[in-house]
């Protein structure tokens, strides 16, 4: 396979910067067999069946974009020099991996000043990245990070406007808890309470899983052999609890569905040996055709990037000519496309 079977002419008038409001009244794009069917997410409660589980993402998103500046002194006097920081990984000890830019124009032990009293001292750098040593840690870290950073939007977003307050709320689900994300797992943006008490109502269960989805997901693609490329790790948690949950809903007959692509990586990743098992730990598992599944037996998802990783994911569920079709209808609907757009459910 290559890269170029996952290509696809997309209008630039059809990437979303905002989001629906409310989130549930996004458009969702219904593909099974060979029917595709528009609706809105709220129909999720028509397409959904009593017995049947939803598997949830449930990192949270921290607001990982900082602005400071780098302060030196020498023989001209004190000097300053902005930087702007993009937190990628947390490391032992509460350092970070970050993206430093200019990264040139700061030495080790300097130190970065943040606002909120939040400072950080670099301790190395190598492959265009640096790693940071904050001066607060737990609550006192989280505390200072929610005043002075900003959302990390992905970089379609962000090249077209600035993050801001809104997004603190917009580019969060609504069931986040476990810090670490530092982008969100977005087909989980498109529900509300509402829609959640709504379909817990009619008998669909959840379960919750963590994988903190990191910046490498926008990593491009850069080989043309398809099989040749190395993915990203991330880490992840499938607890005991959601183990049993997700194996008496097989054993029941009910459909196990993933909202997101980032929960779909981890389930499987936990049953790579054919059955479903607690799992701890990084992944990087890639998915792309001829790929066994083991647990998903649908997916609910946004609209991908030409050329990605999740692209050829979601082309490994439903086949490659299905979700050419898939994807040639949603444009042709205009259907708004990544973090922010529209969903789709895609049942095999």
């Amino acid at each position: 396979m290559q890269l170029s079977d996952f290509d696809f002419d997309l209008p630039e008038s059809l990437i979303a910067t905002r989001p629906a409001e409310p989130r549930s009244a996004a458009r969702l794009l219904v593909a099974e067999g060979d029917k595709i069917t528009d609706g809105v997410v709220t129909d999720l409660l028509d397409w959904l069946n009593p017995g049947d589980r939803l598997v949830l993402n449930d990192t949270k998103v921290i607001p990982a974009r900082l602005a400071g500046y780098r302060v030196r002194s020498g023989p001209e006097g004190e000097t300053q020099a902005r930087m702007d920081v993009t937190l990628l990984e947390p490391r032992a000890g509460g350092a970070w991996a970050a993206l430093i830019k200019p990264l040139k124009k700061i030495r080790e032990e300097e130190e970065i000043v943040f606002a909120a009293g939040l400072k950080a001292r670099l301790l190395s750098k190598a492959d265009g990245q640096g790693v940071l040593q904050f001066d607060l840690e737990g609550a006192d870290f989280d505390a200072a990070l929610e005043a002075a950073g900003k959302m990390p939007l992905p970089p379609y977003i962000a090249a077209k406007r600035a993050a801001d307050e809104r997004d603190k709320t917009d580019y969060q689900t609504v069931w986040a808890a476990h810090s670490g994300a530092v982008a969100a797992p977005t087909a989980s943006l498109h529900f509300d309470e509402a829609l959640l008490a709504a379909l817990k109502a009619k008998g669909v269960m959840l379960t919750h899983v963590t994988l903190h989805v990191g910046a490498g997901t926008f990593l491009p693609v850069k080989v043309d052999n398809v099989a040749d490329h190395k993915m990203h790790a991330e880490w992840g948690r499938v607890t005991q609890q959601a183990v049993d949950e997700i194996a008496a809903t097989k054993a029941s007959g009910g459909r196990v569905i993933p909202v997101g692509t980032t929960a779909l990586r981890l389930i499987e990743s936990a049953a790579a040996s054919g059955a479903i098992a607690p799992w701890e730990g990084p992944t990087d598992i890639f998915i792309y055709p001829g790929f066994t599944f083991h647990v998903a037996d649908a997916l609910m998802t946004n609209f991908h990037l030409p050329k990605s990783t999740l692209m050829m994911l979601v082309s490994a569920l439903l086949g490659q000519d299905r979700i050419r079709r898939v994807y040639d209808h949603a444009i042709s609907e205009n259907y708004r496309f990544f973090s922010y757009g529209d969903a789709s459910l895609l049942i095999p």
